[in-house]
């Protein structure tokens, strides 16, 4: 069987200078987010350098990024390991408290937007629609997650409550909410969800876009449910 690792390596390529570092990174987050490296599964470092070919050092440094995501975690004498997933009780507080201020947070950007907020807004989810050519459907996806985190984070900059951002990026809410579930309906409904936010956000239509952020959560909720069953 091998570690877990050595099997989320089984479609590694070896990479090379020129950003070895952020290489390693995208090759562990790609597997994390797909869930090739189980939840709370080891991840050693010599492995990884082996797989990658690359010394130790860029594995380490491309692991502590994971780590200040919140992706990996690091214990004394044991070295890192994946993140755990998130429990029922977990899912359903973090739900709980995005409901309390995400919608309200879209009615902030309303009041606050501005154009060059909004093309920014827009290109946010342009990147998430098309972006760079994804090598597979895991790429893909995991990519994904990284726009869906960057395009709610630039409602919540615009919305300007610097304390609700900073909460919520350091709750890493939706990189461990995408890796609950591995399947195309989690993006293509994001995608038509988040067109009625900008739809909103373009109408300069504060009510709408705080119901359609509402809408968006909770069907959000109600796709990634099934993980659980």
């Amino acid at each position: 069987m091998g570690t877990a690792a050595e099997r989320a390596g089984s479609r590694a390529t070896s990479v090379r200078p020129a950003s070895v570092v952020d290489a390693v990174y995208d090759h562990v987050y790609e597997q994390l987010m797909a869930l090739d490296i189980a939840p709370g599964a080891r991840i050693p470092i010599d492995v990884i350098a082996r797989e990658l070919d690359v010394s130790q050092t860029p594995v380490r440094e491309a692991m502590s990024r994971l780590e200040r995501e919140g992706l990996v975690r690091k214990a004394h004498l044991i070295g890192y390991s994946a993140a755990p997933q998130l429990t029922r009780k977990q899912f359903d507080d973090l739900y709980t408290f995005r409901l309390l201020l995400e919608p309200e947070c879209a009615r902030l950007a309303v009041v606050n937007m501005t154009p060059d907020s909004l093309r920014l807004l827009e290109e946010a989810a342009a990147d998430m629609e098309h972006g760079e050519t994804p090598v597979d459907r895991t790429s893909r996806y995991s990519r994904f997650a990284r726009a869906d985190a960057h395009f709610h984070d630039a409602i919540l900059r615009i919305a300007g409550n610097e304390v609700i951002r900073a909460t919520l990026f350091n709750q890493h809410v939706h990189l461990h909410l995408f890796r609950l579930m591995f399947h195309t309906r989690v993006t293509q409904e994001a995608l038509e969800e988040h067109d009625n936010l900008l739809a909103a956000f373009r109408a300069g239509d504060a009510m709408a876009a705080e119901a359609a952020m509402r809408e968006h959560i909770l069907r959000s909720r109600d796709r990634l449910l099934a993980a659980f069953d």
